[in-house]
């Protein structure tokens, strides 16, 4: 497999990953055990902390690549060298299509959010049934207990679509469009990052270190606005001072807000590239 492609599908399986999350909290408010249902998707999560061990190397094994192919073949400097201008150019495109399969990750994640909710609340009760791990493996393990736990058609979907108006209700507008923002930087930053330094190749390691430039803006919205809305809509859910009702249109109101996310990486990618390559400029010129 060509290995930009193989980046595209592991960053797929990480952004699957990050939207199914969601529906974590969701089987959490509905079960009332909502710190049960994050400590089993960690289990689930491991998958996408094992697919961006193998993505972020190979991310920088083809920044660098472009650079030493340019470093090969140029006869002056890099930079002014039209073939690495064209490399520069290749490199973009295949940043561009990771961050497309971001969204296609994301997008199979939301397809999936109704059915991954109805299997993982089932999931939960059965741990409890359980009282471990490898037993609720070996549970999972057994056809016909499977087909026994799952046998009954899930009804979530058409309540889902049930519980969504065309305009949010009781989810504050500020908190959509701070995940929007959010989700458009995390995906950007560290690519552009990495493209900044086939931009400064001098410095690139400088620069391939500087996402946090970009990714702090999106630390900052999403400890001050994002995280803080999600817990407290989450908490009045399960204490009963807020309909459930509420919490399926957060989710899904997330969902859509990471797809938007995600597409709007696309606008961000050469601006936060620019950003970090200038910031990485200032950094490394020495002192006169």
């Amino acid at each position: 497999m060509d290995r930009v492609l193989l980046i595209a599908v592991l960053t797929a399986i990480i952004h699957l990953t990050d939207t199914l999350v969601y529906a974590v909290r969701l089987s959490g408010v509905t079960t009332r055990r909502l710190a049960t249902a994050f400590s089993l998707f960690q289990i689930i999560s491991l998958l996408a902390s094992t697919a961006n061990l193998i993505q972020a190397p190979l991310l920088s094994s083809v920044v660098e690549k472009t650079i030493n192919t340019g470093l090969k073949h140029a006869s002056g400097s890099l930079l002014e060298s039209p073939l690495y201008h064209h490399q520069l150019t290749q490199l973009s495109m295949d940043i561009r299509l990771v961050i497309f399969s971001a969204t296609v990750g994301t997008v199979l994640g939301v397809l999936l959010t109704p059915a991954f909710n109805y299997v993982f609340t089932r999931v939960i009760f059965l741990f409890e049934e359980a009282g471990s791990i490898p037993r609720l493996i070996i549970i999972l393990l057994s056809p016909h207990l499977l087909v026994r736990t799952m046998r009954k058609r899930p009804g979530y979907l058409g309540a889902l679509r049930a519980s969504f108006p065309g305009r949010p209700q009781n989810i504050p507008l500020a908190f959509l469009i701070a995940n929007t923002m959010v989700i458009g930087i995390w995906t950007t930053g560290v690519l552009s990052a990495l493209y900044a330094g086939a931009l400064l190749p001098e410095y690139r390691s400088t620069a391939s270190l500087l996402s946090g430039v970009v990714n702090g803006v999106a630390t900052i919205l999403s400890a001050m606005i994002v995280d803080p809305t999600a817990a407290m809509i989450t908490d009045q859910a399960l204490r009963g001072t807020r309909d459930q009702r509420d919490v399926r249109q957060m989710v899904y109101y997330l969902c859509l807000t990471r797809v938007l996310g995600t597409i709007l990486a696309q606008v961000f990618f050469l601006p936060a590239a620019y950003l970090i390559r200038n910031v990485a400029l200032i950094i490394a010129v020495p002192d006169r």
